[in-house]
Parts: structure tokens; C-alpha cells; sequence
């Protein structure tokens, strides 16, 4: 009897998470949309001998029984971007993309899943695949926790492919990977008034103006330099005339931060610049922060386990390094051990060089075998 070679058999079937991946990129879906998507993946999955629970547009997955479970996932939402490649399987819906990869993830955990159903004798234990909506900003993984997705799962592991890495690595990390997340949207209130009398009136602009230098000082004198973190003003809203004093200003933004205390830290210095800055000219404010995901940690377990097995099967990996960007799948890690991986795509031959989120973005589709055979090898592994 031939061994079974996961890496192989991830090969064998390249052309077909290719065309898998190809047919997502073509009709992108956005968060909490993704009815095509998730039926052809349901579909599959049916096909394959899976049981299946839906989660709105989400699906939770399983396969084997007894023993440890563990969890695999993939999300399949795209992005509001009007895609400007010239490729074959260019999106067919204007003002949409996936300008992000979760095509390929989708892709790749489908291409996982004929793999481990073809061996689902072999299993000690459960798969569960977990293919989720709306990460770009929906907090879909939240949704998917509400729906059980973790209920019973001992550790769980994600893919995300790559730019910063060459095409076919494996990027592996302990601990902090991408950064906790929030976004502020605040105003200024001053006193409207003529162009022409701004002694008659208390000029939100220039209050506003201050209090966003002011934003600078938190990160580069108040965070320890040894620590990270961002603040940044990304919209500034105020008047309409040339000549008329507008009665507010209003802004928003993103934090970023890796420690929890850092964020803290961040979003009280806020409060505290703009209480100062509003007070000396007679003006107030309003500042709403929403935390948007939280920092995504691996466990250094659960990443020394990617490393053996990957280095076990022959796959190449390295260590990657952590990103102000920001990935729900840090609400799974928060609840279960594991970690996320990522995926190098890079390839400068090819031309595929354009970051994430790029109307230009695209993946060197001829390495998402190898996103499927760490997959396969993982849970194989995990419930030997």
C-alpha cells in the first residue's frame, strides 16, 4: 500500500484550488454577502461527507469524531475596491475585489478538506473547517464564536497569504503577530461666525489643528520606545464656505497596538489632549473609540507544533514579522491555542508585488498547494 503523502497530494490537485480560487476572484462577495461563495463551498463540503451548520453566511464543518478536535479557518469575504488588473479571471463585479487573498483562502482550506475527507479513516479525532464571513471589519469571527465554531475545539490554526514574504514560504511566529485594532471618530464644537470676525467666534479648525499635532506626541513620547503603537488621523471634516466659520470639525481615524495597556494608554492620552487643547480656546469636544479586533497572539505551544510539523514534511518556513494590521481571527485565539500562519506570495518575476488591499493586488497562485498540504499536515498531525 502507497504512503499517503499529503504534500503530493496537495500538488496533485493544484489546478483545481487554482480554478477554485480563480471562480471566487471572479465573483467577490462582501462581509455578511457571501451567498455564492458559501453555497459552492456547502456544496462541496456535502459532497465530501462533512456535516454542515450554517452561521448565516458562515459554515462550521465537521468531520471524524471522538478524540481532540481541531479547527481550520478560512475567510471569504472581499473588499469595495474596483480591481485594476488585466488577468483572465479579473472581478466581473465593478467597485469589488478581493484585494486580499481570502479567495485563496477559501481555495486552499476547500482543497484541505477533499484531502482529509479522502482520509478520514485515518483520523483520530475531528476536523472542523471553519469558513467565515465578513473579516474586513464585520468582526464575522465574532459571529461565528456566537454560532459555535469553538465549542469543543483544543486548538485551532488559520492561513493568510502573504506580500512581505517570498512566493512559497511558510511564515511562522511566536506570540504577537498582527496589532489590536480601533477606530475613533470625534468632533470639535466651537462657535460658527463671518470669515471676516473670527474674534466673534471660537474657530474649530485651528483648535481641531492642535489637538491633531498633539495626537503625535502620544506614540512618539508616551508609548515606550521599546513598545508599538500607532495613531493616525485619517479624515478631517469642516465648513463648506470660504468665508464662514464652521461650528465643528469632525475626525476619525485608527489606533493600533500589540499590548492591551499600550491601546489603553493611548485612547486616555486622547481624551486627555483633546480635554486640555478644547478647554484653552473655550471649545468642546466628542470622542467615541470602538475597539475593532484585539492583538493577534499565537501560542508559542501551538507555533512550536507548526514549526516541527512543517519542518517534518519538508515545507519551507521562516519567521515573519509582526504587522500594524489587524485580523479577527484574534478573537478565536483569545478562547483556544493555536496560531496563524502566513503564506508567502511574492513573486517579482511574475509581477506580483502590490500590497494587500492594492487595486493591483494579486497571488502567485502556483504556491496555494502548499497553504493546503500545511493545512492537511496539521490536523493530521495534531490528532495523530
Amino acid at each position: 500500500m502507497e504512503t499517503f503523502n499529503p504534500l503530493r497530494e496537495a500538488e496533485g490537485i493544484k489546478v483545481q484550488i487554482t480554478n477554485w480560487r480563480r471562480d471566487f476572484h471572479m465573483h467577490p462577495e462582501l462581509g455578511y454577502e457571501e451567498e455564492r461563495t458559501s453555497r459552492i463551498v456547502e456544496e462541496h463540503l456535502r459532497e465530501w461527507g462533512y456535516s454542515i451548520k450554517r452561521v448565516g453566511t458562515g459554515i462550521i464543518a465537521d468531520i471524524g469524531r471522538g478524540g481532540k478536535t481541531i479547527a481550520l479557518r478560512a475567510d471569504m469575504d472581499a473588499l469595495p475596491i474596483q480591481e485594476e488588473n488585466d488577468v483572465p479571471y479579473k472581478s466581473k463585479i465593478p467597485g469589488r475585489m478581493h484585494a486580499c487573498g481570502h479567495d485563496a483562502h477559501t481555495a486552499m482550506l476547500l482543497g484541505a478538506a477533499k484531502i482529509i475527507a479522502e482520509h478520514k479513516g485515518e483520523l483520530n479525532g475531528r476536523v472542523r473547517l471553519i469558513f467565515q464571513p465578513a473579516e474586513e471589519g464585520g468582526n464575522g469571527a465574532v459571529r461565528m464564536i456566537e454560532g459555535g465554531a469553538i465549542e469543543g475545539v483544543d486548538a485551532i490554526f488559520g492561513f493568510h497569504v502573504w506580500m512581505d514574504l517570498p512566493s512559497g514560504v511558510i511564515g511562522i511566529r511566536d506570540g504577537p503577530f498582527l496589532a489590536g485594532a480601533g477606530i475613533f471618530n470625534g468632533k470639535v464644537i466651537g462657535k460658527g461666525g463671518h470669515g471676516a470676525s473670527p474674534h466673534e467666534t471660537v474657530d474649530p479648525i485651528p483648535v481641531t489643528a492642535e489637538a491633531v499635532l498633539a495626537f503625535q506626541t502620544i506614540t512618539s513620547r508616551n508609548v515606550p520606545p521599546v513598545e508599538s503603537g500607532v495613531l493616525s488621523v485619517t479624515s478631517l471634516h469642516g465648513g463648506t464656505a470660504f468665508n464662514v466659520i464652521p461650528e465643528e470639525v469632525k475626525f476619525r481615524g485608527t489606533i493600533r497596538f500589540f499590548k492591551p495597556e499600550v491601546g489603553e494608554l493611548i485612547r486616555r492620552r486622547m481624551r486627555e489632549v483633546l480635554e486640555g487643547v478644547t478647554k484653552a480656546h473655550g471649545a468642546k469636544y466628542e470622542l467615541n473609540i470602538e475597539e475593532l479586533t484585539p492583538p493577534t497572539i499565537n501560542s508559542p505551544e501551538m507555533v512550536d507544533f507548526a514549526r516541527k510539523v512543517a519542518e517534518k514534511y519538508g515545507l519551507r518556513y521562516g519567521d515573519v514579522p509582526p504587522t500594524m494590521g489587524a485580523e479577527d481571527f484574534a478573537y478565536y485565539l483569545q478562547r483556544v491555542p493555536g496560531a496563524f500562519l502566513a503564506l508567502g506570495i511574492k513573486n517579482e518575476g511574475k509581477e506580483i508585488i502590490h500590497p494587500h488591499h492594492h487595486p493591483r493586488f494579486d497571488v502567485d497562485e502556483g504556491v496555494l498547494y502548499l497553504g493546503t498540504a500545511m493545512e492537511v499536515v496539521l490536523a493530521l498531525e495534531f490528532l495523530r
